[in-house]
Parts: structure tokens; C-alpha cells; sequence
């Protein structure tokens, strides 16, 4: 398989994202810039398709009586706390969404931070953009552990 192929799908996978597709990309010899920004890329894409996908769902499933009530009490709970958090934290629940996807740690990238932000009910755009903005600052984490780790490894061999 190509292995640009594969860092952008593992770049869009739920489980790896851009932690696993980014230092395979560097691995196999890309640039630092060309990995960083199709890694980067992907995952961002990947983002925007969930949020996508996850509305869509939601409007076809509304349709089925189960599916409606478990929404309405789990789901509707949770998004009305978060609007009067958000009405209260006004853009910090933003800059939160953001550094919670920066992290990069298992469950907490784009996967997780969209799914959290369309439960929520937070605004799509506002969500994507710091969803987006913390996969940059992620990819710059990752980047940077990954050179060290084989710079330290280049060092004691």
C-alpha cells in the first residue's frame, strides 16, 4: 500500500488520528512539512465529515420513536447544561474544545473533541475551528516528540 495512502488514512482513523499517522508518514521518509501538513489535513478533514455525518444521522434517526426518546433525555440534558455553560464561559468552552483536542493523548482528538461538540449542540462552525486549531497545535506536539525521540535515539546509537 502506498505510504502516503496509509498515513492519511491512519490520520483519519478513530483510534490513531493524527498521533498514529503522523509519525508513520515521518517514518517512511516524507518531509517534515509535507507529513505535518497532509497528516494534519486529513485529521482536520476527518472532523468536518463526522460533524457532517453526525447531523445527518441524527436527522434520519429522529424519525424512529426509541431513538427520539433517548435522545430527547440524554442528549437534551446535556446540551441545555452546556448552553447555559456556554452562555456563561461564553468562548472559553471554544479555547477548551481546542486544548482538549491539542492534547495528544488516547481519546481526546478530533474524533472525540467533534463528538463531544455535537452533543453539546455547540456551534458547527465555532467547533470545527477549534477543533481544526488543536489539531495544528497536536501536530506540532506530536512533530516535535517524534524528532526528539529519534534524535535521542540517533544520539545513544
Amino acid at each position: 500500500m502506498n505510504p502516503l495512502f496509509l498515513a492519511i488514512l491512519l490520520s483519519m482513523s478513530p483510534v490513531s488520528e493524527l498521533r498514529g499517522g503522523l509519525p508513520y508518514a515521518l517514518s517512511q521518509g516524507f518531509s517534515v512539512q509535507h507529513a505535518f501538513l497532509v497528516c494534519v489535513l486529513a485529521n482536520i478533514v476527518s472532523a468536518v465529515l463526522i460533524m457532517v455525518f453526525l447531523t445527518f444521522l441524527h436527522s434520519f434517526f429522529l424519525r424512529f420513536n426509541f431513538y427520539k426518546k433517548t435522545f430527547d433525555y440524554f442528549i437534551e440534558r446535556a446540551r441545555k447544561k452546556s448552553k447555559k455553560m456556554e452562555r456563561d464561559m461564553g468562548n472559553w468552552g471554544y479555547f477548551a474544545l481546542c486544548i482538549f483536542v491539542a492534547i495528544p493523548l488516547p481519546m481526546t482528538g478530533a474524533w472525540t473533541g467533534t463528538l463531544i461538540a455535537w452533543i453539546l449542540g455547540l456551534d458547527k462552525i465555532k467547533s470545527i475551528s477549534a477543533i481544526s486549531l488543536g489539531v495544528i497545535f497536536a501536530g506540532m506536539i506530536v512533530t516535535l516528540v517524534y524528532l526528539g525521540f529519534i534524535g535521542f535515539l540517533n544520539f545513544i546509537i
